[in-house]
Protein backbone atom coordinates (compact mmCIF):
# COMPACT_ATOMS: atom_id res chain seq x y z
CA UNK A 1 0.00 0.00 0.00
CA UNK A 2 0.90 3.77 -0.56
CA UNK A 3 2.18 5.67 1.64
CA UNK A 4 -0.17 9.01 2.36
CA UNK A 5 0.93 12.26 0.45
CA UNK A 6 0.97 15.37 1.28
CA UNK A 7 1.49 18.39 -1.03
CA UNK A 8 4.39 21.14 1.20
CA UNK A 9 4.73 24.64 -0.39
CA UNK A 10 8.56 25.03 0.79
CA UNK A 11 10.88 27.31 -0.39
CA UNK A 12 13.78 25.23 0.44
CA UNK A 13 16.52 25.28 2.82
CA UNK A 14 17.71 29.15 3.34
CA UNK A 15 15.49 30.33 1.04
CA UNK A 16 13.11 33.27 1.28
CA UNK A 17 9.63 32.09 0.98
CA UNK A 18 8.67 33.87 -2.03
CA UNK A 19 8.20 33.05 -6.37
CA UNK A 20 10.36 30.01 -6.06
CA UNK A 21 8.10 28.43 -3.70
CA UNK A 22 7.38 24.74 -4.58
CA UNK A 23 4.43 22.82 -3.98
CA UNK A 24 6.04 19.12 -3.29
CA UNK A 25 4.83 15.46 -2.06
CA UNK A 26 6.02 14.77 1.40
CA UNK A 27 5.41 11.28 2.25
CA UNK A 28 4.34 10.76 6.32
CA UNK A 29 5.52 8.15 8.17
CA UNK A 30 2.77 8.75 10.51
CA UNK A 31 -0.47 11.16 9.82
CA UNK A 32 -0.57 14.12 11.73
CA UNK A 33 -2.70 14.15 15.07
CA UNK A 34 -5.76 17.29 14.76
CA UNK A 35 -3.09 18.98 17.52
CA UNK A 36 -0.18 18.46 15.32
CA UNK A 37 -2.05 19.45 12.22
CA UNK A 38 -3.92 22.58 14.00
CA UNK A 39 0.15 23.55 15.35
CA UNK A 40 0.79 23.60 11.61
CA UNK A 41 -1.64 25.72 10.12
CA UNK A 42 -1.44 27.89 12.57
CA UNK A 43 2.29 28.38 11.68
CA UNK A 44 1.81 28.52 8.47
CA UNK A 45 -1.41 30.77 8.08
CA UNK A 46 0.66 33.92 9.56
CA UNK A 47 3.30 32.91 6.80
CA UNK A 48 1.00 32.96 4.13
CA UNK A 49 -0.50 36.55 5.35
CA UNK A 50 2.76 38.00 5.65
CA UNK A 51 4.13 37.17 1.75
CA UNK A 52 0.76 38.15 0.27
CA UNK A 53 1.63 41.66 2.22
CA UNK A 54 5.08 42.00 1.63
CA UNK A 55 3.87 41.09 -2.24
CA UNK A 56 1.42 43.78 -2.28
CA UNK A 57 3.78 46.36 -1.19
CA UNK A 58 6.16 45.37 -3.69
CA UNK A 59 3.83 45.67 -6.30
CA UNK A 60 2.00 48.64 -5.57
CA UNK A 61 6.00 50.19 -4.79
CA UNK A 62 6.74 49.32 -8.72
CA UNK A 63 3.35 51.44 -10.00
CA UNK A 64 4.50 54.56 -7.65
CA UNK A 65 1.71 53.44 -4.84
CA UNK A 66 1.94 53.17 -1.29
CA UNK A 67 -0.14 49.76 -0.29
CA UNK A 68 -3.06 51.46 0.72
CA UNK A 69 -3.47 53.50 -2.28
CA UNK A 70 -3.06 50.41 -3.85
CA UNK A 71 -5.86 48.45 -2.00
CA UNK A 72 -7.98 51.22 -2.51
CA UNK A 73 -7.37 51.03 -6.58
CA UNK A 74 -8.40 47.36 -6.37
CA UNK A 75 -11.39 48.27 -4.01
CA UNK A 76 -12.72 51.17 -6.34
CA UNK A 77 -14.57 49.03 -8.67
CA UNK A 78 -17.56 51.30 -9.21
CA UNK A 79 -18.08 54.63 -7.56
CA UNK A 80 -18.72 54.60 -3.72
CA UNK A 81 -18.44 56.70 -0.97
CA UNK A 82 -15.29 57.22 1.32
CA UNK A 83 -17.69 55.32 4.16
CA UNK A 84 -18.21 52.41 1.99
CA UNK A 85 -14.62 52.68 0.97
CA UNK A 86 -13.44 52.37 4.35
CA UNK A 87 -16.03 49.15 4.80
CA UNK A 88 -14.05 47.16 1.50
CA UNK A 89 -10.68 48.00 2.85
CA UNK A 90 -11.65 47.42 6.53
CA UNK A 91 -10.43 50.89 7.70
CA UNK A 92 -11.91 54.25 9.25
CA UNK A 93 -13.28 56.31 6.65
CA UNK A 94 -11.04 59.36 7.84
CA UNK A 95 -8.18 57.11 7.02
CA UNK A 96 -9.84 56.91 3.41
CA UNK A 97 -9.89 60.76 2.87
CA UNK A 98 -5.89 60.60 3.01
CA UNK A 99 -5.99 57.85 0.07
CA UNK A 100 -8.45 59.80 -1.93
CA UNK A 101 -6.31 62.89 -1.59
CA UNK A 102 -3.28 60.58 -2.76
CA UNK A 103 -5.06 59.51 -5.74
CA UNK A 104 -6.51 62.81 -6.93
CA UNK A 105 -3.09 63.73 -6.50
CA UNK A 106 -1.56 61.17 -8.80
CA UNK A 107 -4.63 61.96 -11.03
CA UNK A 108 -5.97 58.31 -10.37
CA UNK A 109 -9.72 59.71 -8.60
CA UNK A 110 -11.49 62.33 -8.01
CA UNK A 111 -14.40 63.21 -5.91
CA UNK A 112 -18.02 64.06 -7.21
CA UNK A 113 -21.40 64.29 -5.16
CA UNK A 114 -23.05 61.50 -4.49
CA UNK A 115 -26.64 60.95 -5.89
CA UNK A 116 -27.64 59.35 -3.15
CA UNK A 117 -26.46 61.28 -0.22
CA UNK A 118 -25.64 64.77 -1.20
CA UNK A 119 -23.40 64.98 2.11
CA UNK A 120 -21.38 62.44 1.20
CA UNK A 121 -18.86 62.66 -1.48
CA UNK A 122 -17.98 59.25 -4.09
CA UNK A 123 -14.51 58.36 -4.89
CA UNK A 124 -14.82 57.55 -8.83
CA UNK A 125 -11.71 56.95 -10.65
CA UNK A 126 -10.75 59.04 -13.76
CA UNK A 127 -9.78 56.14 -16.83
CA UNK A 128 -6.01 56.62 -15.18
CA UNK A 129 -7.47 54.87 -12.46
CA UNK A 130 -8.63 52.95 -13.85
CA UNK A 131 -6.04 51.87 -16.43
CA UNK A 132 -3.71 51.76 -13.28
CA UNK A 133 -5.95 49.32 -10.80
CA UNK A 134 -6.34 47.01 -14.24
CA UNK A 135 -2.58 47.01 -14.67
CA UNK A 136 -2.02 46.11 -10.70
CA UNK A 137 -4.43 44.00 -10.64
CA UNK A 138 -2.81 41.74 -13.43
CA UNK A 139 0.63 41.88 -12.51
CA UNK A 140 -0.33 40.82 -8.74
CA UNK A 141 -2.33 37.66 -9.77
CA UNK A 142 0.56 36.75 -12.32
CA UNK A 143 2.59 36.30 -8.60
CA UNK A 144 -0.13 35.53 -6.53
CA UNK A 145 0.58 32.67 -4.85
CA UNK A 146 -2.43 30.73 -5.50
CA UNK A 147 -2.36 31.95 -9.32
CA UNK A 148 1.44 30.31 -9.19
CA UNK A 149 1.40 27.31 -7.24
CA UNK A 150 -2.14 26.05 -7.66
CA UNK A 151 -4.21 24.98 -10.36
CA UNK A 152 -7.99 26.24 -11.17
CA UNK A 153 -9.77 23.30 -9.26
CA UNK A 154 -6.82 23.45 -6.07
CA UNK A 155 -7.91 27.31 -6.10
CA UNK A 156 -11.83 26.85 -6.48
CA UNK A 157 -11.37 24.38 -3.30
CA UNK A 158 -9.06 27.11 -1.29
CA UNK A 159 -11.85 29.84 -2.16
CA UNK A 160 -14.66 27.30 -0.98
CA UNK A 161 -12.32 26.64 2.36
CA UNK A 162 -12.01 30.14 3.30
CA UNK A 163 -15.68 31.23 2.55
CA UNK A 164 -16.46 28.12 4.61
CA UNK A 165 -14.01 29.49 7.77
CA UNK A 166 -15.46 32.53 7.26
CA UNK A 167 -19.10 31.47 7.42
CA UNK A 168 -18.66 29.87 11.00
CA UNK A 169 -16.78 32.84 12.67
CA UNK A 170 -14.96 30.84 15.19
CA UNK A 171 -17.44 28.16 16.36
CA UNK A 172 -17.99 24.45 15.50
Amino acid sequence: MDEPLAMVLDAGPGREAGPGWQAEPVAHVEPLSDEQLNQQISDTLPELIKHFHDLGQRVAIEFGLNGSDAIALVKLDAPMTMKELGQRMGCDPSFVTTIADSLEKHGMARREPSLRDRRSKNIVLTPEGEAVRDRLFREFMTRAPWCTALDTGDRRCLLGLMRKMLRSRGGR
